[in-house]
C-alpha cells in the first residue's frame, strides 16, 4: 500500500506530499507499555460550534508565524515566497521570494518552503526550504521596524543534504528557553531504509535545538542532551520521528506537542513536557504509533494520543496548537489538530497524562495543511488550496 501525507485530491493544489509510506508490512500488535489514547470510531461534537472566517487566498501555504511588535500575519507559500497580511488584507507584494536567491528552490512533491518562524525580539526572520539540488536549509534574514527584509542580510545557517523527495519535515519555531527548534523527515522512503530514526549520528528524524545568534553558523546549547556524547549529533534534542510535519510549544506551559505523520496504519501526537531535558525516542522505526513496527523491537516515548487510518479516508496528522486564546469558549487548554485527507478538525485535553475529552470541531475541509497562532492565541486554519480562515465562534 502506498499513502501520502497529502492526498492525490491535492494534486491541482500543488500535491505537496509529505508522509510518503510505502509498500512495507506493518506488524499492528500493541505495545506493553502503550498509554496513547486511540481515535477508533465516532467522537462527540464540541460544546458550542466553530466557524471559519477566510482572511485571504494565497498559493499553496504551508506555514503561518506572527512577530513580536508587528500586528501582520506572515504566511508562507510553498513555491517560495513570504506573504504580510495587514489590517485583514493580503499585501500584494510578496515580503520576500526564494525563487530569487542563489541555488534557487525545489517545489514539487514534498519540497518548497515549509517553515518559517521569527526570533521572539522580531529582528530577525528564518525559513525552512528545499534548496534547488533537494537540499533541507535553513536561512536567516534581519527584518527591519516595518517588516520588510533585509535580503542582503541573508546566512545559511543549516544545509542538510537529503536522499530523497520526500519526508523533509519543515517546522521552526522558538522555544519558550529562546532557542530555535528544527523538525527534519527520516530521509524518506518506506521504513526508514537508511536507519535514521534510530541513529544518534544523523540529524534527519530528528528535532533540533540550536542557538542562531550565539555562533557562526550557530551555538549548539550546552545543556543539549546528545552535547558530549561520543558519535551523536550534539543539534539533536529529540529523535525516533519519521516525518514530524507540524509541532508547537503552548504558549502558557512552555510543553512541546508533535504531530508525527504515520507510516500504513497510525498516525500519532507526541508530547514532551516542558521540565524535559530533552533526548527522548519517539520510537520510530520501531515502534508506528504505540504499535511494533519492526518485529521483536519495542522501545521509544509512546504518543499521548493516535488514530487509526482507514477509517474516514484519513492520511496524514497535521499537527496544531494547544488553545489559549479568549473567544472559543470551553476550548481552552485543549490540543487542536487535523487530518489532511479527512477534512475534519479535532481536539482532545491532556489530564492525568492522558488524552480525554476528545471533540470534533469542523468537517469536510479541504487539504488541511498548517495551522497558524497570533499573538493572542486565537488560531488559524491554512488549506493547501489557498485560503487562510480565522476559527471563530460561530
Amino acid at each position: 500500500m502506498h499513502r501520502s501525507f497529502w492526498f492525490v485530491s491535492a494534486v491541482t493544489a500543488g500535491a505537496l506530499l509529505a508522509g510518503c509510506a510505502g509498500d512495507e508490512s506493518v506488524t499492528e500488535s500493541p505495545s506493553p507499555e502503550a498509554s496513547a489514547s486511540k481515535s477508533t470510531g465516532p467522537q462527540r461534537a464540541a460544546p458550542g460550534k466553530v466557524k471559519l472566517t477566510e482572511l485571504a487566498e494565497v498559493e499553496q501555504p504551508t506555514g503561518m508565524a506572527v512577530r513580536e511588535g508587528d500586528s501582520a500575519l506572515y504566511v508562507i507559500e510553498q513555491p517560495g515566497r513570504v506573504r504580510a497580511i495587514r489590517d485583514g488584507k493580503l499585501v500584494p507584494e510578496p515580503v520576500l521570494d526564494l525563487a530569487q536567491v542563489a541555488g534557487g528552490i525545489a517545489v514539487g512533491g514534498e519540497r518548497g518552503l515549509l517553515g518559517l518562524a521569527f526570533s521572539p525580539d522580531g529582528e530577525y526572520l528564518y525559513l525552512d526550504y528545499t534548496a534547488g539540488d533537494g537540499t533541507i536549509t535553513v536561512v536567516e534574514y534581519p527584518v527591519r521596524e516595518d517588516g520588510s527584509v533585509k535580503q542582503d542580510g541573508r546566512r545559511v545557517l543549516l544545509e542538510q543534504p537529503h536522499p530523497r523527495t520526500n519526508h523533509n519535515g519543515g517546522q521552526l519555531a522558538f522555544g519558550p528557553d529562546g532557542h530555535l527548534y528544527i523538525s527534519l523527515g527520516d530521509g524518506g522512503g518506506a521504513g526508514d531504509p537508511d536507519g535514521n530514526g534510530q541513529n544518534l549520528g544523523s540529524l534527519l528524524g530528528k528535532i533540533l535545538r540550536i542557538d542562531p545568534r550565539g555562533g557562526r553558523p550557530y551555538e549548539v546549547p550546552a545543556d543539549n542532551p546528545f552535547a558530549d556524547k561520543a558519535g551523536a549529533k550534539p543539534e539533536i534534542w529529540a529523535y525516533g520521528l519519521r516525518n514530524p510535519w507540524r509541532f508547537s510549544f503552548d504558549k502558557e506551559t512552555g510543553d512541546l506537542w508533535i504531530g508525527d505523520v504515520g507510516q500504513d496504519d497510525w498516525e500519532e501526537v507526541d508530547f514532551q513536557p516542558a521540565s524535559s531535558k530533552g533526548g527522548e525516542n519517539y520510537g520510530w522505526p520501531l515502534r508506528e504509533g504505540s504499535h511494533e513496527f519492526r518485529s521483536g523491537e519495542r522501545t521509544g516515548v509512546v504518543p499521548v494520543h493516535e488514530y487509526e487510518l482507514h477509517q474516514d479516508n484519513e492520511c496524514s496528522v497535521i499537527g496544531g496548537y494547544v488553545y489559549r486564546g479568549e473567544k472559543l469558549t470551553g476550548l481552552k487548554g485543549n490540543y487542536v489538530y487535523a487530518d489532511f485527507c479527512a477534512g475534519w478538525v479535532k481536539s482532545f485535553k491532556r489530564e492525568g497524562g492522558k488524552a480525554q475529552d476528545h471533540r470534533t470541531l469542523l468537517k469536510d475541509l479541504s487539504n488541511v495543511s498548517a495551522f497558524g497562532q497570533d499573538g493572542s492565541g486565537e488560531l488559524y486554519v491554512l488549506s493547501l488550496n489557498g485560503q487562510i480562515y480565522r476559527m471563530e465562534p460561530a
